[in-house]
């Protein structure tokens, strides 16, 4: 995955749209809202409009831009080929996108379960994290049905559909699961597998494109946001003991067996994301790496 920088681009949309871009940390203050932009629509070469003006030219898929600090408000976001004249015929939308202030956004234009061109506003979760965990949020945007994860034989997460998403925090580092086709426990479509999980740092991880496409292009993509570190008052690495109630996850919810994630170590969950990405993708690897730090577009890519 490529990220893009958005400096010109998105210069010319805050002047039309007279809002002021701001180069502000993960942690900045909360007058302003946070937006990135992942193009995951495989195939198409974009443009992205927003309020009616070109904020993004030729989009390609797999691209991530942003982050941009915006002044909290609704923004009319539409997405054409990319030799559009203008959005008078959009591929995707036109959507409005209502961005609170202090607030993490990533906007995705994708394909929904169906194949069809589609955009989804995520909600990023940047509050803190404990002392030494981390956090890992899975996002099923591919044309592709629901997958489970297993850990242990058991399923931890289940149901994952299009367009949702999982949020788990982990403690620091790796751990191993294997991913199915929901409902069911064999064969495993990938896994198990080991990956990382970073003190301090979410980890959000896309399963996108289309598996029945020839070649397929179903791609992994991942998206990082730092300096969620809350004051250490212990650094809990190694095995991950988590009991059923401890939050394995704002998120995941239903059907998590309790025992299966006591036995989990923890970079297994970095290792399901990468499965659910994989396993709907089938073996496509195509990581996408997104730095916060870059000053990025108010549209979607």
């Amino acid at each position: 995955m490529r990220t893009r920088p958005i400096a010109g681009t998105a210069a010319g949309l805050l002047a039309l749209a007279g809002l002021a871009l701001a180069a502000t940390p993960a942690s900045a203050a909360t007058s302003t809202a946070r937006l990135s932009v992942l193009h995951a629509v495989p195939g198409l070469v974009v443009d992205v409009w927003v309020n009616g003006e070109r904020t993004l030219d030729d989009f390609d898929p797999g691209e991530l831009a942003g982050p941009l600090d915006l002044a909290a408000g609704t923004y009319t976001v539409a997405i054409t080929a990319s030799d559009a004249a203008d959005a008078g015929s959009p591929a995707i939308g036109p959507v409005d996108l209502t961005l609170a202030a202090g607030t993490s956004y990533t906007a995705v234009a994708h394909l929904d379960a169906a194949g069809t061109p589609t955009a989804t506003l995520f909600t990023d979760d940047t509050s803190a994290t404990a002392a030494g965990q981390g956090r890992l949020t899975v996002r099923h945007v591919a044309a592709a049905p629901a997958v489970d994860v297993l850990a242990g034989g058991t399923a931890v997460i289940t149901g994952l559909a299009n367009p949702g998403e999982k949020v788990l925090d982990l403690p620091a580092g790796t751990v191993s699961a294997s991913v199915v086709a929901a409902g069911t426990t064999t064969p495993a479509l990938l896994g198990p597998a080991d990956v990382p999980v970073r003190e301090g740092v979410s980890t959000i991880v896309y399963a996108w494109g289309d598996p029945a496409a020839t070649p397929s292009t179903l791609a992994l993509a991942t998206q990082t946001i730092e300096g969620l570190h809350s004051s250490p008052t212990g650094i809990d690495a190694g095995q991950v003991g988590l009991a059923a109630d401890q939050g394995l996850g704002q998120g995941l919810g239903q059907g998590a067996d309790e025992g299966a994630w006591q036995g989990m170590s923890q970079g297994s969950l970095l290792g399901v994301a990468a499965l659910i990405g994989l396993a709907v993708a089938g073996a496509g690897g195509y990581a996408l790496a997104r730095r916060r730090q870059a000053t990025m577009p108010s549209g979607q890519r």
